[in-house]
């Protein structure tokens, strides 16, 4: 390896390094066979379910306020309790309808530069579409989850990693080219950072889509409601959802029967801690 070489792959391997440390926050529970199995039939179920015609808007609406009342003090202490004061987290998360929208569709995202002013959406075709009131903690507690989780500032640091990454690369690429004479693409580097701050933005998106599903059945949980059922409404088949709008939901998702295994393994854990409370 050439000195030059060297210098330049130094802070490559320290940004692959930040790369890589921008996996989950917590230990996800094991998931076994028995998680599995009841996943597959519970997602198999769900599939073959029948269709229903979607709910009111004012219905949608409705539900969304009852349970927004119960998820939100129980999400808010987690969080606190989570992250330490240092980190400069809001929690206090405003909860909002999206009626702009047409999709089917909940997202996380901060109403201000600096992630600052987080709030939870769901979209009226979303909450049309819902069967119960564990759908909608689920979806909501999966949503905190992003926050707790602090998934887009991992997000951004992944975006700029992965651009200084392929932009030293192409960067030296080039510069080895020129030095041999060569001709090379002016515009390689730029392209190369676009493309890495693209690749990193997205290199742990389905790990962190399961690290939320793993704390929103804790605090659907802890705010009285069946995750397990609340998570059945990502298992039902574009078939038999109402035709309110398309689903938006999944571009960076896992499958759906991974996460509801991942559903009952983390329903698994809590009642376990639970009985061991209770000797």
């Amino acid at each position: 390896m050439t000195l030059a070489l060297g210098r330049l792959l130094s802070p490559v391997l320290a940004l692959c390094g930040l790369l890589a440390g921008c996996g989950t926050t917590y230990d996800m529970p094991g998931v076994d066979k028995a998680a599995t199995n009841r996943a597959g039939i519970l997602f198999a179920q769900a599939q073959v379910a029948p269709p229903r015609s979607p709910a009111s808007a004012r219905t949608g609406e409705e539900r969304f306020n009852r349970v927004a009342r119960r998820v939100q003090p129980v999400a808010e202490q987690l969080c606190r309790q989570e992250l330490a004061p240092s980190k400069q987290v809001d929690c206090a998360v405003a909860l909002e309808l999206d009626r702009t929208m047409a999709e089917r569709n909940a997202y996380f995202t901060y109403a201000k530069p600096g992630n600052k002013a987080p709030v939870i959406r769901l979209t009226v075709p979303m909450l049309q579409d819902v069967e119960s009131d564990d759908e909608v903690a689920f979806i909501l507690g999966h949503e905190y989850g992003h926050l707790i989780g602090q998934h887009i500032a991992k997000q951004q640091q992944q975006a700029m990693a992965g651009a200084l990454i392929l932009g030293a690369i192409t960067a030296y690429g080039n510069a080895q080219a020129a030095a041999a004479g060569q001709s090379h693409d002016p515009n390689a580097i730029s392209r190369s950072v676009e493309l890495g701050a693209a690749v990193g933005q997205v290199a742990y998106s389905q790990t962190y889509e399961l690290e939320s599903d793993m704390l929103g059945t804790r605090i659907a949980a802890a705010a009285g409601y069946d995750p397990v059922k609340g998570a059945q409404f990502f298992a039902r088949s574009e078939s038999t959802r109402s035709k309110a709008g398309q689903l938006s939901f999944w571009g960076t998702h896992p499958p759906d029967s991974k996460r509801l295994a991942m559903v009952i393994a983390t329903m698994a854990e809590i009642e376990g801690k639970q009985a061991l409370a209770r000797k």
